[in-house]
């Protein structure tokens, strides 16, 4: 699915953008929208009245508040509306068989599961209608009045499927005037062609040394190979979502947005703090602003202050999936968090090389807990990971992977990215080496059978 989905996106962009720079500057935001929702449709035919639906709603919500405006009780029940609609649109089709298997659990009962498959981008598309609801009704944005230009921020193809969480005060503006010149196309398809390069040629690789450690079994591998795979892990993951973030933005860009950064070296970090001021931004600021703040934020006692960080963090790990082990993950941050809030972020400023290896050691670590949904074999791994397993499996697969890992750690710091910054007017030395990274992705995907998109499942 993942795999036909690229290459429809490479089939779908070159008339997708034909039509769309042809087609007048008014009509452009019709043009987008209707675009949208072909290459939506190709992928979830079935879902598309889902998204639209979830658009009205939101649209109308924001008119309604913008009429009343001056009563308080009015504005208050529509953003109930809001609210209810999208959050019950959500957990009926995320985790609605999640409740039912844990209700049968505690009570010995046999419910039956609904058959049910999850939306494409529903964990993403509701949170922007529900971001564009409160603003409206805080007052930070004026209600769109056309339903074709708010429905075309909710489908817009480049971010629908997995982000970044675009708010609508970060394009209202390009909404209705946005400009598009040569200099910003080319920086986008230079973006796009580096996304495309780290989800391709560096996440899928060093993917399949996860998935090869998955399929021998983990009480069958060395303490070494557990490191050595969640290592993998670790940075599949960021370059699968950042890339796709990074092929959004230069998507994005071609159509005359800016949309907001979703990475910026989070393995660089020195904290947890740190790390998730760094990872998947977008998220980080949509719990900061629509849940952290309203409960108070840091403004009061320090146990309400850690009582806040735990529903966020609850909220987040719930996020990500159906499935006990983001729960737990969620919580494993929000432990680290509230002990750094306490003391150790003060312990941790006195050496950067320690903070550094106690970022990487407590993030490489909750990686195991998110990628495995199996409790029993997270109890193996983690046994694995922190006993004395001997054996030599490892090498043959530090040998076959060592190219892929050495330069996933290498991208994921900003070493190389100074380096080519002085090679920032090179227009043709740019040129040369995104079309070998364009090629080599490409040649990548016709040839490999292996191109999972972590995300999409969120």
């Amino acid at each position: 699915m993942v795999f036909s989905s690229i290459m429809f996106l490479f089939r779908f962009m070159p008339v997708a953008f034909v039509l769309y720079y042809l087609t007048p500057g008014r009509f452009k935001n019709a043009m987008l929208f209707a675009l949208s929702l072909v290459f939506y449709s190709w992928g979830e035919v079935r879902f598309f009245p889902i998204m639209l639906i979830s658009a009205s709603v939101d649209y109308f919500v924001g008119r309604a508040i913008e009429r009343n405006r001056g009563n308080t009780r009015a504005c208050n029940g529509f953003l109930a509306i809001s609210l209810t609609f999208s959050l019950g649109s959500l957990l009926f089709f995320k985790y609605t068989n999640f409740f039912i298997d844990n209700v049968n659990l505690l009570l010995s009962a046999s419910i039956p599961n609904i058959g049910l498959t999850l939306p494409l981008g529903i964990s993403f598309y509701t949170f922007q209608t529900m971001s564009y609801a409160i603003d409206v009704y805080r007052g930070k944005i004026k209600a769109e009045k056309s339903f074709i230009n708010f429905a075309t921020y909710v489908a817009m193809f480049p971010q629908l499927i997995a982000g970044p969480i675009v708010r609508y005060t970060d394009i209202s503006r390009e909404m209705k005037n946005r400009v598009m010149n040569p200099a910003q196309i080319q920086s986008g398809v230079m973006l796009f062609i580096m996304g495309l390069g780290s989800k391709v040629l560096i996440a899928n690789n060093v993917g399949e040394l996860w998935t090869q450690v998955e399929q021998i079994g983990f009480a069958d591998i060395s303490t070494a190979l557990a490191w050595l795979g969640i290592l993998a892990f670790s940075l599949q993951i960021y370059f699968d979502f950042s890339g796709y973030s990074l092929m959004a933005i230069g998507l994005g860009k071609m159509l005359g947005f800016h949309f907001p950064q979703n990475f910026h070296y989070p393995y660089i970090s020195k904290s947890a703090t740190e790390f998730w001021r760094r990872w998947h931004m977008t998220l980080g600021s949509f719990f900061r602003e629509y849940v952290y703040l309203p409960l108070g934020g840091n403004r009061v006692s320090k146990p309400r202050q850690y009582l806040n960080i735990f529903i966020v963090w609850l909220l987040t790990g719930f996020w990500h999936g159906a499935s006990w082990n983001f729960v737990l993950w969620g919580l494993y941050f929000c432990l680290f968090l509230c002990i750094e809030k306490t003391f150790l972020l003060k312990l941790l400023g006195k050496s950067k090389i320690l903070a550094h290896v106690y970022l990487l050691f407590i993030v490489v670590v909750s990686w195991a807990l998110f990628a495995i949904t199996d409790f029993s074999q997270l109890g193996v791994f983690l046994s694995i990971m922190f006993g004395r397993v001997g054996g030599d499996d490892w090498m043959y697969y530090l040998r076959n992977y060592s190219a892929s890992l050495i330069l996933g750690i290498l991208l994921a710091t900003p070493l190389l990215r100074k380096i080519s910054g002085k090679l920032k007017d090179n227009y043709a030395v740019q040129s040369v080496f995104a079309a070998v990274v364009l090629l080599l992705s490409v040649a990548y995907l016709v040839d490999s059978t292996y191109n999972p998109f972590l995300y999409f499942r969120f």
